[in-house]
């Protein structure tokens, strides 16, 4: 939601708010029509937020759940002084998986064990993982992981991206994504223009009014308040959100390649030429460069470590005969390790490498977003964090809700059971350069977010037919009849 009430700030007097009544004023067009779209937006789409709130809440305990629930999976009982050769490790977990393709190994660190990843194509975008011990060889268990995740966090991960309803529960995301940074902006502007017209203290942004008991005005305290200590990280969460929706990303994904701005590829070629930065290193005897050839691993690995991809890697078999194979860093705490280096594997020749620090500044950003986003960029911290936005997110819609609640009328001859909309006419009231710079800007917006376009069309088109509707009630006036004679 926002940091200012859902109705207008002019309710009809009420029996449960005596405390607003006040000379009623026209507000200046702009505010009017912030105001309703602020209403209409917070009504109709803090459904969408309050479930990414829930489901992104539960998201943030995934390590922990991790943890207790595949811990004998994912770690080992005690760490050893001298990991075994991957060889052994891959061939061990073969053993246990003879099925399948390998396409990726995480040699194990710390307590960490080694994860052999094995794809199918019963299993679509979904993988095999094979743990094992890397200090005895030992398989540890078997678990179906998508792109890493364990099953538990692959299904949090769904609710919060889906609802578990594919493509069609992309859509919700995205429209919570959309609209959050619309109304964690116009909040604090609405605010800020109800304080120049009632003298409300400016600390009363950063502080609730405790002096109010009861009422709207001390519901509405609180549910400004929160939502200005919330401001910062709720637009941090709109936009890594919208970065990997399903057409807002794929816009942004777009603009950054326009831009030259995306991660960097690294190529696989191998035209015998190592690329500058990298090293020539011989590991023992030639290997043939296929997945399942344990030794290349070992091979690779060495080569990885020589020229500096220290921390937790990832070894990706070639996707085809005679190109390079590639080993990733991935540490996604801070400081992050992302580097990347592709290796021949018959020889140990580097043929190709990209730094996380030579990536353009917008892929830095987006790659770092979306792992705080995801909890994983400061650890603990991180989780904590995300979980205080949520629950701060969930306290301020219940206030907003409340707060439409509150100012529904309650005199005997005008009763209604929900609070009306703020009065209509901001937009025929803005002057003719308002309109002119905010038309462009606006569908501008709705091209970017697809979501944020439609639904904003769907609002104004349901307002413009209220409108109409009321007029015509208005202007349908009983006739009384003719006196006799």
């Amino acid at each position: 939601m926002s940091v200012t009430e859902l109705p207008g700030d002019h309710p009809p007097k009420s029996a449960t708010a005596p405390d607003d009544a006040r000379p009623a004023r026209r507000p200046a067009p702009l505010t009017a029509l912030l105001t309703r779209l602020h209403f209409y937006a917070g009504i109709l789409v803090a459904p969408f937020l309050l479930v990414a709130a829930l489901t992104g809440l539960a998201y943030t305990i995934t390590p922990q759940l991790d943890q207790a629930l595949y811990g004998d999976q994912l770690t080992v009982a005690a760490v050893g002084d001298q990991p075994r050769p991957l060889a052994e490790q891959v061939t061990a977990a073969r053993a246990a998986h003879p099925d399948g393709t390998l396409s990726a190994v995480a040699p194990g660190t710390g307590d960490r064990t080694t994860q052999v990843v094995f794809s199918s194509a019963e299993l679509g975008d979904k993988q095999h993982t094979v743990y094992v011990d890397p200090y005895t060889g030992e398989v540890k268990g078997q678990l179906t992981t998508w792109f890493g995740s364990t099953p538990a966090t692959t299904w949090l991960d769904d609710l919060h991206r889906n609802l578990h309803l594919g493509d069609l529960g992309r859509h919700y995301s995205e429209i919570a994504a959309s609209w959050l940074w619309v109304l964690v902006l116009g909040g604090p502007i609405l605010w800020w223009r109800r304080r120049s017209a009632t003298r409300v203290r400016t600390t009363h942004l950063l502080v609730p009014d405790l002096s109010v008991r009861k009422g709207v005005r001390r519901t509405r305290g609180w549910h400004a308040t929160t939502g200005v200590w919330l401001a910062v990280g709720l637009l941090f969460l709109s936009a890594t959100g919208l970065t990997w929706s399903r057409y807002a990303g794929a816009n942004f994904g777009a603009g950054l390649d326009g831009l030259r701005a995306g991660t960097p590829q690294i190529s696989t070629a191998l035209d015998g030429a190592p690329a500058t930065g990298g090293g020539e290193h011989e590991h023992g005897a030639p290997a043939t460069g296929t997945a399942d050839h344990p030794a290349t691993y070992d091979t690779v690995l060495a080569t990885a470590r020589d020229v500096g991809l220290s921390g937790p890697v990832e070894i990706s078999p070639a996707g085809e005969p005679g190109s390079a194979w590639t080993v990733t860093q991935v540490d996604n705490t801070w400081p992050v390790a992302k580097d990347r280096i592709a290796v021949d594997p018959a020889t140990g020749v580097v043929t190709a490498r990209s730094d996380f620090a030579d990536w353009p500044l917008l892929a830095q950003l987006s790659s770092l977003g979306i792992q705080a986003h995801m909890g994983l960029l400061f650890g603990p911290v991180n989780q904590i964090l995300l979980a205080a936005l949520a629950l701060g997110l969930l306290c301020v819609i219940v206030w907003g809700y409340r707060m439409w609640w509150q100012r529904r009328p309650t005199r005997a001859d005008r009763r209604a059971p929900l609070g009306a909309p703020p009065a209509r006419g901001g937009v025929r009231g803005l002057p003719w350069w308002a309109m002119l710079l905010g038309l462009p800007v606006t569908v501008a917006l709705g091209w970017a977010l697809p979501w944020f376009g439609v639904t904003l069309l769907a609002f104004l088109v349901i307002d413009v037919i209220l409108g109409a509707l009321a007029r015509r009630r208005r202007r349908v006036v009983p006739v009384s009849p003719a006196p006799a004679g």
